[in-house]
C-alpha cells in the first residue's frame, strides 16, 4: 500500500504479494483510515495483468469497454462462417449439433485458440518470474509448485476470510465445477476424435452425469458471486469493466450452455442453434482472452505463491529452525515477503 501511494509502479507490479490477496474483504472492514485496500488490491492486479500480458496490446484491449463489441464479434464471425458452410449442405440428422458445427473443425479451431493462450500464459508467466528473481529471490519455483496448486485447489486462504463468507463458497463452486467442465469437455473431445465416442452423449453417460452435475454447480456458484455483487452497494460500485467482462463472459458460458442442452432435449431447431453459436461464442471468447481477464489470475497467483512460500521454506530453514527433510507442509505458515 505505501509503495502504491508513493508511486513505485514497476516495484507494486512485480510484487508476487499482490496476488496472495484473495479480495474477500477482512482488510478493507477493518481499516481504521477506511482506506479500502482491497479494492486498490483489486485495481493492482488488473494492471499487472496488462504489464504481464502477450502480446500487451491484447491486454489493452480487452481491459477498454470500447473494444467490448469487436471482443464478441471476432469469434462471431469465425464460428458463424462454419456454420452458414454446413447449412448450405443441408442438416442430415436434425437436432445434432455437430451438423451445424462439425466437431472436427469446431476441436481444430479451438484447438488452435488453446495453444495461442498456452503460449501466451507461458510467456507471461516467465516474465513474472524473471521479475521475482529480479527482487530477490533464489532457487527454483517448482519446490513450492505442489503447495501453491493445492492451495488453489481447496481454496485454503479463502476459507480464512471473515468478511464476506458467500465469496468464499461461490467461488470454490465455481473454480470446481468449471475444472469438471473442462475435464468432459477434453475427454469428449479426445473420444470424439480418437475413438468411438459420438455426440450427444445420452443422459444417464457417467460423462453426461458430470458435465450436467458440474453446470448445476458452477450456475449456483455463479449465482452466489452475482447476488453479492448485485445485493451490496459497496461491492456493486467498486465493481469495475475488468470484473464485469469477465463474470459476464463465464455466466454466457454456462446459461447458453445449459439452454442449448435443454432446447435440443426440446427439439426446438429453432432455437438451438443460434443458442449454441452464442454458446460457442462465450467459450471462444471465455479461453481466448483468458490472459488478459481475471481468468489470468489463476496463472499468476499460482507462481506468487509458490514464490513466497518457497521464500518462506528457505528462511526458516536458514535460521535453523526446522529440519529440511521435514514434512514441507510445515513451510507452509512462513510466508515472507521477498526482499528488494
Amino acid at each position: 500500500m505505501i509503495a502504491a501511494q508513493w508511486g513505485l509502479k514497476e516495484k507494486v507490479l512485480a510484487d508476487p504479494a499482490i496476488w496472495l490477496c484473495h479480495n474477500c474483504g477482512d482488510c478493507t472492514l477493518t481499516c481504521p483510515r477506511g482506506a479500502k485496500p482491497s479494492e486498490v488490491m483489486n485495481a493492482i492486479r488488473a494492471e499487472a495483468i496488462k504489464r504481464y500480458a502477450v502480446p500487451q496490446f491484447a491486454g489493452r484491449i480487452v481491459a477498454r469497454p470500447l473494444y467490448l463489441a469487436l471482443l464478441y464479434v471476432i469469434p462471431l464471425l469465425i464460428l458463424g462462417s462454419i456454420a452458414l458452410e454446413e447449412l448450405g449442405n443441408g442438416l442430415v440428422r436434425p437436432y445434432i449439433y455437430a451438423e451445424l458445427f462439425p466437431q472436427h473443425i469446431v476441436d481444430a479451431v479451438f484447438g488452435a485458440v488453446a495453444m495461442f493462450v498456452c503460449f501466451s500464459f507461458a510467456l507471461s508467466a516467465t516474465r513474472l518470474i524473471k521479475d521475482i528473481h529480479a527482487a530477490g529471490f533464489e532457487g527454483s519455483l517448482l519446490a513450492g509448485l505442489a503447495h501453491s496448486v493445492g492451495e488453489i485447489l481447496t481454496h485454503s486462504r479463502f476459507s480464512k476470510c471473515t468478511a464476506e463468507r458467500s465469496r468464499y463458497w461461490g467461488h470454490l463452486f465455481t473454480f470446481t465445477a468449471f475444472l469438471g467442465l473442462t475435464v468432459v469437455t477434453t475427454v469428449e473431445a479426445f473420444g470424439m476424435n480418437f475413438g468411438n465416442m459420438r455426440t450427444p452423449l445420452a443422459l444417464l453417460d457417467p460423462w453426461k452425469l458430470l458435465a450436467n452435475i458440474s453446470a448445476a454447480v458452477i450456475f449456483a456458484g455463479l449465482a452466489i458471486v452475482f447476488w453479492e455483487r448485485l445485493h451490496e452497494q459497496a461491492k456493486r460500485i467498486a465493481s469495475t469493466y475488468f470484473d464485469w467482462f469477465f463474470l459476464l463472459t463465464l455466466a454466457g458460458v454456462v446459461v447458453s450452455g445449459i439452454l442449448s442442452e435443454v432446447l435440443r432435449l426440446a427439439q426446438r431447431a429453432a432455437w438451438m442453434y443460434p443458442v449454441y453459436l452464442l454458446h460457442l461464442v462465450f467459450v471462444f471468447s471465455l479461453f481466448l482472452y483468458a490472459p488478459y481477464s481475471k481468468f489470468a489470475h489463476v496463472v499468476y497467483r499460482t507462481v506468487a505463491l509458490a514464490a513466497v512460500w518457497e521464500k518462506g521454506r528457505q528462511q526458516v530453514v536458514a535460521a535453523g529452525e526446522v529440519n529440511p527433510d521435514r514434512d514441507r507442509r510445515d513451510f507452509g505458515a512462513q510466508r515472507a515477503p521477498l526482499q528488494r
